[in-house]
């Protein structure tokens, strides 16, 4: 791991190309300060590095252990290219530190007005106090304060009642760069693990929190069945050596937040888990359950599966709630079990409904085709 720091402090593209191609590695691990790759690129100013990680799913708002985020390093040191860049993926653009800066707080103190007007443009506070009771508008020039005042005022800030600091402790660290040295152990002997808590059972296995080596962890043991062979663990094994890598290319947060200021932790499961087993098949075209899954239209069975979820939408109830999963399977694929489509319902989504659960697979549209119905839809 250390290396690929190195090569984003020097601006090394090639090699950092080369090093987020190889699937094992993992771009939000941070170094011994926390800072991860895309803080020492933006702390640089290296606009193309920063470009390729944040195109394969750094986290833009990763915290180093002094909390800055790149945001605040970029700001700091002048890259204004930077700047636009991470504010384009989202960053928190009033993100405070352990000192209780903003990023805007940086862009004032080293006299960056374009970086400063570009924060303010797109919502830095000009009245956020630091622990130290300081705004940004406190380390500018006459000049410099002056316009920055200007344009806060324009965009209909208030800039004359100051926003005092709150410690915020249960959200300091919520972005933390990951510990490189989870990324660089793959093979934890379990007793090693301090499980604290059971927090969930599904179908795919159990999930614990727990610590390891002074770090927060969430533990998932996967349910290979009753009583599994040694022959089933051992594949199960290799599968999951050989897949577990691969999901680090991937950028997927599995906590859900929802309106009910809820937050949802979603389930996972490895492709090698229960492979010829569908436990929802209320949500499934009928080839899928009694065709080989070489004789299927996956794309059309795709479209049957939106048409359930639009049905559900607009009835706000669970398909074939009365049945259970085995009975759903076997009803759909040999009683032609059918979801019924109420009336009262706009006639141009009860349309869209049935098209796109036509018995014909041939016959349902794509959704390139249904993009413009549902624009229109919208608009009505």
């Amino acid at each position: 791991m250390e290396d690929i720091y190195q090569w984003c402090r020097d601006g090394n593209s090639l090699q950092v190309r080369v090093w987020l191609d190889e699937i094992k590695n993992d771009m939000n691990a941070g170094d011994d300060h926390g800072f991860s790759p895309l803080h020492w690129a933006a702390k640089e100013g290296h606009l193309f590095i920063v470009q390729m990680l944040l195109n394969k799913g750094a986290m833009v708002n990763a915290t180093n252990m002094g909390n800055d985020t790149a945001l605040h390093l970029a700001s700091a040191h002048g890259h204004l290219e930077c700047v636009q860049l991470i504010l384009k993926n989202q960053a928190e653009v009033n993100a405070q530190n352990e000192h209780g800066n903003t990023p805007l707080h940086y862009a004032c103190f080293w006299g960056y007005q374009s970086i400063a007007e570009l924060l303010v443009s797109n919502g830095a506070l000009i009245s956020l106090c630091n622990k130290y009771d300081e705004i940004p508008l406190d380390n500018c020039k006459d000049n410099f304060a002056a316009d920055l005042k200007q344009l806060a005022s324009s965009l209909r800030q208030n800039v004359d009642s100051r926003i005092q600091f709150k410690k915020q402790s249960s959200n300091l660290t919520k972005n933390r760069s990951k510990d490189a040295t989870l990324s660089r152990h793959s093979g934890i002997p379990i007793e090693e693990l301090d499980l604290e808590e059971k927090l969930a059972v599904t179908i795919s296995g159990e999930t614990w929190v727990g610590n390891w080596q002074n770090n927060k962890i969430v533990a998932k043991f996967l349910n290979l069945g009753e009583n599994p062979s040694n022959d089933i663990i051992k594949r199960a094994t290799r599968s999951f050596l050989d897949e577990y890598p691969k999901l680090r290319i991937f950028s997927h947060p599995n906590i859900d937040k929802d309106l009910t200021a809820k937050i949802n932790m979603a389930d996972t499961k490895f492709s090698f888990q229960d492979k010829n087993k569908f436990y929802h098949p209320a949500w499934m075209s009928p080839e899928q359950l009694s065709k080989k899954p070489c004789e299927i239209n996956q794309k059309a069975s795709d479209m049957w599966s939106f048409g359930i979820l639009l049905w559900e939408i607009v009835t706000r109830q669970v398909p074939f709630a009365e049945y259970s999963p085995t009975e759903i399977g076997m009803k759909i694929a040999l009683e032609e079990l059918r979801l019924s489509i109420p009336h009262s319902i706009s006639i141009h989504l009860i349309r869209l409904i049935r098209i796109c659960m036509n018995e014909d697979a041939g016959k349902r549209p794509t959704f390139e085709q249904i993009i413009p119905i549902l624009e229109k839809i919208s608009r009505a």
